[in-house]
């Protein structure tokens, strides 16, 4: 009996040493990333780097080619989306919505459109709380609420993308949400266009955005700026006149395995 209890012991304590050795690291970084000048593709912190490779996220696409990808976050609807969704149908130009769980309540109709259209619904969760910094339990709440919620309303399951919410993310949460089937989406290009009682008007919102681009730049917009949607259509075809190619994030997701592949 003493030597059965002793190998349990050890058992035991082989197994505890083997999950510490896989505990994620919880400190909480805020995205990032490093300007650059004439449109040169940005970068970021090794560690971010380092983090996004291990768990299959994204902030940028290919910097040797002209290519953009559209992304606007949708946290509330302030009459704007609707005029940003006439001009890329207008235009052809595919891009990700990310929602939350007010939007989803409040704008179903919009949900239904930016699908039917052919664009991506992402998840920004239902609360928008800053995911590392809340429980293992919560953080999977947050996002099952969100895609159950874009499900009832659509009938589709293709919800595959996170914005976390704030910029903020830890290993943790990076690796949770993997887990979940998300691949996080962060981002090369922003500017303070969120705050509505601050808007500059259409030809700032242009200005900002234009000397921002780059190769393989993800394009954060915010759908609540009337900037944005009074500018965007010029802003599509200045870039294409720069020989500028707008893709969608499946395209992005698809060039990787291909790539990945052929290693």
């Amino acid at each position: 009996m003493k030597k059965l209890l002793t190998i349990i012991a050890i058992i035991a304590f082989i197994f505890t040493g083997l999950g510490s050795a896989h505990a994620y690291d919880t400190k909480v970084h805020h995205w990032n990333y490093k300007p650059e000048k004439d449109n040169k593709p940005v970068t970021t912190e090794p560690h971010y780097l380092q983090l996004l490779e291990k768990y299959g996220g994204y902030f940028i696409g290919d910097t040797n080619k002209k290519e953009l990808y559209l992304t606007f976050d949708n946290g509330y609807e302030n009459g704007y989306t609707a005029k940003v969704l006439d001009v890329l149908k207008n235009k052809k130009v595919p891009a990700t919505f990310f929602v939350t769980g007010h939007y989803l309540k409040n704008e179903p109709d919009l949900i239904k459109r930016m699908v039917n259209e052919g664009h991506i619904v992402g998840n920004h969760s239902w609360h928008h709380p800053s995911l590392p910094e809340v429980s293992e339990a919560r953080l999977k709440e947050e996002l099952e609420k969100v895609k159950e919620e874009y499900t009832a309303i659509t009938g589709r399951r293709d919800m595959n993308y996170l914005r976390p919410p704030r910029g903020t993310f830890s290993e943790k949460s990076l690796a949770l949400s993997n887990e979940l089937g998300y691949t996080n989406v962060f981002w090369s290009m922003a500017y303070k266009d969120w705050e509505v009682d601050k808007q500059k008007g259409a030809d700032y919102a242009y200005n900002q955005i234009m000397k921002r681009i780059h190769p393989g730049s993800i394009m954060l917009l915010h759908s609540v700026s009337k900037d944005n949607a009074e500018a965007l259509e010029r802003v599509i075809d200045d870039c294409r006149k720069q020989g500028y190619k707008f893709r969608s994030l499946d395209e992005l997701l698809l060039d990787r395995l291909m790539m990945e592949d052929t290693r």
